[in-house]
Order: C-alpha cells, then sequence, then structure tokens
C-alpha cells in the first residue's frame, strides 16, 4: 500500500510527532536531549520555521511548529534527522534509522485548538507519570511558555500572544491553561489528528485546507455511508 501523502500550508501551525523504533528509547543522556535541541534550533533556523512547543520524552518528540513554506516542513524534520541519527549511532554503536517509519503531523487550526495542542504537548511528562508537574520536566517548552525560562529557539505564536497585553500576564494566563488540564475528549481529537494525519479544526477549517489543496486529506470518515452520500454516488 503506497504511503499516505502529507500535505502543509504556509502560515498554518502543524503539530509533529516523532516516535523511535519499536517504542525504544532515542535519547539516553542529557547531552541527547541537548544535542536534538541544537539540531532542532539549525533546522528551525535554515527552513524559517517558528517553533512555539516541544517536549523531548525518552522515546518520542512532540513539536508544535508553523511554517512560512509549508514544503519546508519535511525538509525540516529531514534536516535533524540526517544529523541527530549519526549522533547517536556513532555514540552508542548503533546502525540504521532509530526512528519508527516517518513522523506523525497535522495541521492546527489556529483559533480553535492551538493552545490546546501547547498544553497537550508539554503536559507529556505528566501523562507518562514522569514528573507531577510540568515545571519538574527539563526537556520542554513549558518553562519558557510560563516565564520561568527563556529558550531561545522558542517564538511565540500571535495566539499566545493575546493571553496579555505583556509578558507578566501573558505567562500567568498561560500557565492558568493548565490548572484543568485538557478534558478527554480534547485530548483524544489531538491524538486522533496526529495519527492520521486529519486536520485539526472544526468543519470550516477543514474544508478551507481541502478547498485550498484541491483535494481530501486525512482520513475518512468509517462506518456505512449516509443516504445523502448513496444517492450521491447513484447514476
Amino acid at each position: 500500500m503506497p504511503r499516505k501523502p502529507r500535505f502543509y500550508l504556509p502560515n498554518v501551525p502543524v503539530h509533529i510527532v516523532h516516535r523511535g523504533h519499536s517504542r525504544s528509547a532515542v535519547f539516553f543522556e542529557d547531552q541527547d536531549y541537548s544535542t536534538y535541541l541544537y539540531w532542532l534550533k539549525k533546522a528551525a533556523e535554515k527552513y524559517s520555521l517558528s517553533i512555539h512547543a516541544f517536549v523531548l520524552m525518552t522515546n518520542h518528540v512532540h513539536l508544535l511548529v508553523t511554517p512560512k513554506l509549508g514544503e519546508d516542513v519535511s525538509l525540516f524534520m529531514q534536516y535533524i534527522g540526517r544529523r541527530y541519527v549519526p549522533y547517536i549511532n556513532h555514540k552508542y554503536g548503533k546502525s540504521g534509522s532509530i526512528w519508527e517509519g516517518r513522523y506523525k503531523a497535522c495541521l492546527v487550526q489556529e483559533d480553535t485548538y492551538f493552545l490546546s495542542v501547547m498544553v497537550y504537548i508539554e503536559l507529556n511528562p505528566v501523562r507518562a507519570n514522569m514528573v507531577e508537574s510540568p515545571s519538574h520536566y527539563r526537556w520542554s517548552s513549558f518553562c519558557h511558555n510560563t516565564g520561568v525560562q527563556n529558550i531561545k529557539l522558542i517564538d511565540s505564536h500571535s495566539i499566545y500572544e493575546l493571553l496579555g497585553v505583556d509578558k507578566v500576564s501573558r505567562t500567568k494566563a498561560y500557565q492558568a491553561l493548565f490548572e484543568s488540564h485538557l478534558d478527554k475528549d480534547s485530548m483524544k481529537k489531538i491524538s486522533d489528528a496526529w495519527l492520521t494525519g486529519t486536520p485539526l479544526g472544526n468543519d470550516y477549517f477543514r474544508e478551507m485546507i481541502e478547498n485550498t489543496l484541491v483535494k481530501k486529506v486525512g482520513q475518512d470518515r468509517r462506518g456505512r455511508p449516509s443516504k445523502q452520500t448513496k444517492r450521491a454516488l447513484t447514476p
């Protein structure tokens, strides 16, 4: 079966997930995390992508980025992989790819799900029972987005900027989003979107994406076709 193509658009945020082969670790010590972040920053600079949120887990990564040119998302990920994989293989005497095939990704509607995806990403260590609070996890963007620490590779998105009139009010408002975490329905929608490549947003957003690309994207609806669909297919 041929690979399902992925589609990106200029200035539309993308949620990217890359997992280790067979869920194996891709980070083993602090230097590995730091090295990945170094190449992440270099790749973002080279391909003019803005990074808004990230988390580096033991065996996978989550990124929320916005490309100036849609096609640069794939080049951005290739750039990181072609530098980080040889680094790991040389350091630990491994060979071949450390990643589980291609990365997963989906387009994200800014005004509906952007902040939810940021929270989803930075809560990963809590959901994995690694820490009690995202502030206790070193390898994520949480401390930057809550104003505790400056991480140079992070660029604030306009949706984040609208949280407050200045840095103090913005970071306080952003931190308040974590007090209620995310409901199960939102979590599932976000997970299903990146797993299937389906645009994360309302019907208008998905229609806009499909009209711009002039093709269907993401996962088709499962189950029996509706009566309306049957009528449309009837000669």
